[in-house]
């Protein structure tokens, strides 16, 4: 049986335990332990002694507990079965982790049931090494990181999924904004495992949530993401989800070539709860809602009298409403006014008749030229309107006795 001389590490330096494969050891044997190692012997599946760093020399004089387990009939001299472990003190700092399928969490803001997927690393060291080894190797030879996570993951994917929901709920925050409170909750979680790793022997330096992150295929996600997106643009815009659904349906109303009275209604309606939300909007709906003719009425366009939609002819000045061309009596007639004195017609645009510069006095209803004795328009029978003397504003109201603008006793 060989006498060994020299044990040392041999094994990978990213380990976190290695046993020295050969365990019939002599005393006198020489025990090299290096920096950031301890060394635990072991006889009979008990734990004799650590050595720090440094050379040692197995006998029993470093070694006392051997002279109750081994007997040395040999001079001193005798091999002795017995297994030599090193553990790594050094830090371990890129350990990483993963939730390996998403946590289902019911958003707190938007009452959605969300996929989350979370991954982060955490850095560890052995603080106590016959702890360590006694509790985690077993019969194993060695001990590495990935056989460490194995060990702990369900520890850290338990508390990982309970600390993110208790956290959005108490703090009533969304998962998609989680991403920055990640500093609170490493720190939350490393003070709810660090006890347990350290009854391991294992000091759990610090544990750190790298990223918090939902699948962007997932179809409750696409909707949140679109209803937001939606609620960005209207907020930019300046009007609310009830404006556009009462837009919408007056839109609707309005461009339907075949809507019946009963539509008309709602459209009203629509009209109405557009008109009450006030503001810009509000303006737009009563615009739209006045050029809707909800009554079947519609305006002569030389007397400016009401008369049926469904009618040709007016039946105040007789005038032929039937559509034509640009450029044709009818557009004639819009635009231009007879003069009331020599029956000339000009242009409405214009102050005085070119034929005989008689000074245009329009109605303020049918836009007639009226003469200057007149009262009434002899057109639509309107009150003639007159200036008030001392601000010039146009009096539309006949017999009043103060003018409305500036007050002025008329």
């Amino acid at each position: 049986m060989a006498i060994i001389e020299v044990v040392k590490f041999e094994g990978d330096p990213s380990l976190l335990a290695w046993k020295y494969p050969n365990v019939e050891l002599g005393t006198w044997t020489q025990l090299i332990v290096n920096e950031a190692y301890e060394a635990v012997l072991f006889k009979g599946g008990k734990a004799c002694d650590v050595f720090m760093a440094g050379r040692h020399t197995l006998e029993t004089a470093n070694i006392p507990i051997l002279n109750n387990l081994v007997n040395m009939p040999f001079g001193g001299k005798s091999p002795f079965a017995a297994e030599v472990w090193y553990v790594n003190k050094k830090y371990a700092l890129d350990v990483k982790w993963g939730t390996a399928t998403p946590i289902q969490i019911q958003d707190p803001k938007y009452n959605l049931f969300l996929p989350l997927r979370s991954f982060g690393q955490f850095g560890i060291q052995v603080t106590d090494s016959k702890k360590f080894l006694i509790k985690l190797t077993g019969t194993l030879n060695e001990f590495s990181q990935d056989t460490m996570k194995k060990h702990f993951k369900g520890l850290y994917l338990t508390n990982v999924k309970d600390a993110i929901s208790s956290y959005l709920i108490k703090n009533n925050v969304s998962a998609l904004e989680i991403n920055a409170y990640l500093l609170e909750l490493s720190n939350y979680l490393q003070e709810r495992m660090a006890p347990v790793f350290s009854d391991y022997g294992i000091q759990l330096v610090n544990f750190y949530v790298n990223d918090i992150s939902v699948p962007e295929n997932d179809s409750a996600v696409m909707q949140l993401k679109a209803a937001l997106a939606k609620k960005a643009e209207m907020d930019i815009i300046g009007y609310d989800y009830v404006q556009e659904r009462s837009f919408n349906a007056l839109q609707g109303a309005a461009t339907n070539p075949g809507s019946s009275q009963s539509g008309f209604m709602g459209a009203g309606l629509g009209v109405g709860m557009g008109v009450s939300m006030g503001g810009a909007f509000g303006g737009a709906m009563s615009q739209l809602s006045n050029s809707i003719n909800t009554n079947g009425i519609k305006k002569c366009p030389k007397c400016n009298s009401n008369m049926n939609s469904n009618s040709r002819f007016c039946s105040t000045c007789g005038f032929d409403t039937i559509e034509r061309p640009a450029g044709d009596e009818l557009h004639n007639m819009q635009a231009t006014v007879s003069c009331a004195e020599c029956s000339t017609r000009f242009p409405k645009t214009a102050k005085f008749c070119p034929e005989c510069g008689n000074a245009y006095r329009p109605c303020s209803n049918c836009g007639a030229d009226l003469p200057e004795s007149a009262t009434d328009c002899p057109s639509c029978g309107t009150a003639k309107s007159k200036p008030c003397p001392k601000c010039s504003a146009i009096i539309a109201i006949p017999n009043v006795k103060f003018c409305p603008e500036c007050g002025n006793k008329l």
